[in-house]
């Protein structure tokens, strides 16, 4: 358990909600080598309310599903079969943390690319549904260029 107090966070903090949470800390764990933080489980001894962990110095909270006090309504990706949302984490080598999030259990969403903005890019969706992105920068490059790349980058996929 870290000194540093989870209360007094500041930022944007992602919450994700999943069942079993257990299962998601693990594979943050192997994928993207996470520190737990802390772990309070629910009083009926299955579930967490709450989890903490850091991932490249930035903190994730995680939870199990609670219908019974969110209206009888699942909140998990799993259930609901999609997510709106995307984690994105720069790294140093997009095809190297896109193969251990792999390793570790996630589904291939995109494999890495060379992308028109610059970046090598890849996707993968973790065992509990969440969608996690993967980036390395590969070059500068100018507002303009990027349009230009865009445009030229769509026209050739028509």
């Amino acid at each position: 358990m870290s000194a540093e107090n989870p209360v007094n966070f500041r930022g944007i903090i992602p919450h994700l909600v999943c069942s079993p949470a257990a299962d998601l800390i693990a594979f943050c764990k192997q994928a993207f080598d996470a520190e737990e933080l802390m772990r309070l489980p629910a009083p009926d001894g299955e579930r967490l309310m709450h989890a903490c962990l850091k991932i490249d110095a930035q903190f994730v909270f995680i939870a199990d599903e609670f219908e019974e006090y969110c209206d009888g309504a699942s909140r998990s990706p799993k259930v609901l079969g999609s997510t709106t949302v995307t984690l994105h984490r720069n790294v140093d080598d997009c095809d190297a943390a896109f193969q251990r999030a792999v390793d570790a259990g996630a589904e291939v969403r995109m494999p890495p690319t060379d992308m028109f903005w610059g970046d090598r890019y890849a996707v993968v969706i973790d065992p509990c549904g969440h969608c996690w992105s993967f980036g390395t920068h590969l070059k500068d490059m100018s507002p303009e260029e990027i349009n230009q790349a865009m445009v030229d980058a769509f026209q050739q996929g028509s």
